[in-house]
């Protein structure tokens, strides 16, 4: 989080946050091929219909959220990554016609509270706010909850790995996002701008791909090794540390509704996690997908 904020922070990139997504797929795809030779993985086993579908949502979940940085504070980007549960939560009852406890509706409801303060406080007090980047962090959400279920559909049925469906999505995404670049006449501003500080652009964008990959690896590897829930109080910790070393390693307004608004947030993301666990116990449906970032 915070080199990616840090990247933003380079003097006239923020309009290219789909090319910082560009080079995000391309080192992504390399670090999940390496991945699978290590694993002695080929081949694959979801039909490439179904890796295509992935791979654009992913391009659009992962290329909206990085835009969006150009036009929010990278707290409020990241409790809109908390709040993913209320689209996730709505594309699973219409997608695969899941049910939801009453525990879940109060975490969606209490994120949404949360959420709607936290904006609130922002468009006061910040100067950088812009509805462009709500609308654009909005539909990465939306795409977000999508390509979730999508996922976690082709695991159940194909018995797809992880590695397989990120070196597939980041690898087909990398040339969506080449033509997007082309068609949009960013491509050669980008180039011509990153090669300007190679070091801010993509040295930092580099060191983000990495952590970003390693992050995710993490997580799998720790719901391997406890549970979900456990995984869950982790992630929402680091998001947490995150928010706060935004405030301390940036300048930005501040704003004591800023924490009541967050931890609002936050609670809902601990109440949706503690019904996982319990709706586990009593073998009810589940949301399998955790968020990242």
């Amino acid at each position: 989080g915070y080199t990616q904020e840090l990247i933003f922070h380079v003097e006239g990139f923020k309009p290219y946050g789909f090319y910082l997504t560009f080079i995000q797929f391309v080192l992504c795809s390399l670090f999940a091929f390496v991945e699978r030779k290590m694993r002695m993985e080929s081949g694959r086993t979801a039909p490439m219909r179904t890796h295509l579908l992935l791979s654009v949502l992913t391009v659009g979940t992962i290329g909206l959220s990085n835009a969006s940085l150009g036009y929010l504070n990278y707290p409020t980007q990241v409790l809109f990554k908390c709040c993913k549960l209320i689209p996730v939560l709505v594309g699973g009852v219409f997608i695969q016609g899941k049910r939801y406890t009453c525990l879940d509706l109060l975490a969606a409801v209490l994120m949404s509270i949360g959420l709607a303060a936290f904006i609130l406080t922002d468009t006061k007090i910040s100067p950088s706010f812009s509805i462009t980047g709500v609308v654009l962090i909005s539909v990465a959400l939306l795409f977000d909850a999508i390509v979730g279920n999508v996922q976690e559909k082709a695991m159940a049925t194909y018995a797809t790995p992880n590695s397989e469906i990120m070196m597939f999505s980041y690898s087909i995404g990398s040339v969506l996002l080449l033509l997007i670049l082309a068609v949009t006449q960013q491509l050669g501003p980008a180039v011509d701008f990153c090669a300007k500080k190679p070091v801010e652009t993509y040295g930092y964008g580099t060191v983000f791909s990495f952590l970003g990959y390693l992050g995710v690896q993490m997580v799998l590897t720790l719901i391997g090794i406890s549970d979900a829930f456990i995984a869950v109080v982790v992630t929402t910790c680091r998001k947490a540390i995150s928010i706060i070393l935004s405030f301390l390693a940036f300048t930005k307004p501040f704003s004591f509704q800023y924490i009541w608004s967050g931890a609002m947030v936050l609670l809902g993301v601990f109440l949706h996690a503690y019904s996982k666990k319990l709706a586990r116990q009593q073998r009810l449906p589940l949301i399998t997908r955790e968020a990242q970032l």
